[in-house]
C-alpha cells in the first residue's frame, strides 16, 4: 500500500458507489488486506426499495436503520431512522476498523448517517487515523461533516458516473496502491 490514502467516491443516487466500493474490498481483500468498516444495503421488496440495513463488513453483523416502517423523530425523505441501530451496528464497525484493520471503508457519509453524533465522531477518527480510508459521499449533502470532508487537503474525491463505475474500482486500486498519481 501506498501512504495513508483517503479517498471518496460519490455520485447520484443510483449511480454506483456502493457497487464501485464493494469491487474495492473484494480486490483488496484478495491482495490479502484485512477491510473493516460499515458498509449500508438497500433493503428491497416487490422491487422496491424499503429501507436500509447497516452492516459490520469485519463481523457481516446487520441490522434495520431505516425503513418507511421505523416511526423515529428523525425521517429522511420517506424513512425513519433508528439512530441506535448505526451506533450499535455501524459506530462500532469504524471503531474496530480504525484499530484492527488495514484498510477502513464507510459506506455512506449520507443524510440518514449524519443524524448520529457517535456515528460523526467516527468518521472524523477514521478520517485522522493514518491508514488507507475509503468512504462514499453523499453528493448534494450540505451537512458541516460532509462539507469537511470535501475540503480536506488528504482526501481525493471520484465520481462514479455510468460511463466510468466499471473502470473505477480499479483505478481506485492502483490508487491505493501508489500506483498512479
Amino acid at each position: 500500500m501506498g501512504e495513508a490514502l483517503k479517498i471518496g467516491i460519490t455520485g447520484l443516487p443510483g449511480a454506483g458507489k456502493t457497487q464501485a466500493l464493494l469491487k474495492v474490498i473484494e480486490m483488496l481483500e484478495a491482495d490479502g488486506l484485512k477491510v473493516g468498516g460499515m458498509i449500508t444495503e438497500p433493503i428491497i421488496r416487490r422491487g422496491r426499495r424499503e429501507g436500509f440495513n447497516v452492516m459490520d463488513w469485519a463481523s457481516k453483523e446487520k441490522r434495520v436503520f431505516a425503513s418507511k416502517e421505523i416511526q423515529s423523530k428523525i425521517m429522511v425523505g420517506r424513512y425513519g431512522v433508528d439512530v441506535s441501530a448505526l451506533d450499535e451496528v455501524g459506530v462500532k464497525a469504524l471503531h474496530h476498523a480504525t484499530a484492527n484493520c488495514d484498510v477502513i471503508v464507510i459506506d455512506e457519509v449520507g443524510k440518514m448517517e449524519v443524524e448520529s453524533d457517535g456515528f460523526v465522531g467516527a468518521v472524523k477518527e477514521a478520517l485522522d487515523a493514518d491508514k488507507p480510508l475509503l468512504l462514499t459521499l453523499h453528493k448534494k449533502s450540505r451537512n458541516p461533516l460532509l462539507q469537511d470532508i470535501r475540503r480536506r487537503d488528504d482526501i481525493r474525491i471520484l465520481e462514479v458516473t455510468q460511463v466510468n463505475r466499471n473502470l473505477l474500482p480499479y483505478k481506485i486500486v492502483k490508487l491505493l496502491k501508489g500506483e498512479m498519481l
